[in-house]
């Protein structure tokens, strides 16, 4: 629980609120987001849990990766079959999505948003059911893999994620993750979507795709195979590589248990949500 205004902690180190426990100001930006649900008047049935618990037991299983059947009933979060319903029909009302297009738009209002470049990367993950967007992983003995590509801007914070088979190439997905980055509000006149200058490494190393990039008017920065370490790219790279850690330190982010890629990519877009909110809060608290 937070104090008015959402930065100072009520609560000693002891009775901190976790992670999962959503705070009044989040829940006042996602709670216009969240469809609507008449109750039949014939057949009212047992009343829906209230969404707010519900999605504390969603970024509960998030937080720890704890299977959905094992969702400890004494938190009031409800089933671990009545999360992961909502998390499909949310998902499906496309509701992760523009909690992260709007917390996005409220960055850039706060100026908090740099597009003078952006940097992508991957990740591999290990996918234990299988399932579509899964393929061979080539780091991993050739199991069952999925990966993770992140787009973020020059601070770190994600613009845009897609998840593939773990056999992917990295260079195949540079366009979609691009095309991705959704028209980002905020400020008087156009939207933004388009950096100026975009930071790979070896594996997007290919003229056509670089060929690609220009044609949005970004100019490409991609380390080049058979050379030596040193370019100094890595100056502008590394926040990618540090948000795929802070994305990955979600529990269930780490190892797929999801045979539906839908679902999966729903905790990930959340999890990019997450971190936007805790960037954005962080520059709300100090000033």
């Amino acid at each position: 629980m937070l104090a008015e205004g959402g930065c100072e902690p009520v609560e000693t180190r002891e009775t901190a609120a976790r992670p999962w426990e959503i705070d009044d100001e989040l829940w006042a930006r996602i709670e216009p987001l969240l469809p609507v649900v008449p109750r039949n008047p014939r057949r009212p049935g047992r009343k829906r849990l209230d969404s707010r618990r519900v999605l504390c037991g969603i970024l509960f299983v998030l937080y720890t990766g704890i299977r959905w059947e094992f969702l400890p009933q004494e938190l009031g979060f409800g089933s671990g079959m009545t999360c992961w319903r909502r998390l499909r029909d949310w998902n499906e009302a496309g509701v992760w999505q523009n909690l992260h297009e709007l917390l996005l738009s409220e960055l850039r209002a706060a100026d908090l948003l740099d597009f003078s470049r952006a940097a992508v990367d991957s990740s591999h993950i290990r996918a234990m059911k299988g399932g579509p967007a899964t393929g061979p992983s080539p780091v991993d003995r050739g199991k069952a893999g999925s990966k993770h590509h992140l787009i973020v801007e020059a601070h770190g914070i994600p613009l845009a994620a897609i998840t593939t088979g773990g056999n992917r190439n990295d260079v195949t997905q540079l366009i979609p993750l691009i095309q991705a980055v959704p028209l980002i509000r905020g400020k008087r006149g156009q939207p933004r979507r388009r950096p100026k200058h975009l930071y790979a490494d070896r594996g997007y190393d290919h003229e056509v795709y670089r060929d690609k990039v220009r044609r949005f008017q970004i100019t490409p920065h991609i380390a080049r195979r058979g050379t030596g370490h040193g370019s100094g790219l890595g100056v502008y790279r590394w926040v990618v590589e540090g948000a795929i850690a802070l994305l990955h330190w979600f529990r269930r982010l780490r190892i797929r248990w999801e045979i539906r890629d839908d679902i999966h990519h729903a905790f990930v877009t959340l999890g990019c949500a997450v971190i936007c909110w805790r960037r954005l809060r962080t520059a709300l608290c100090r000033k």
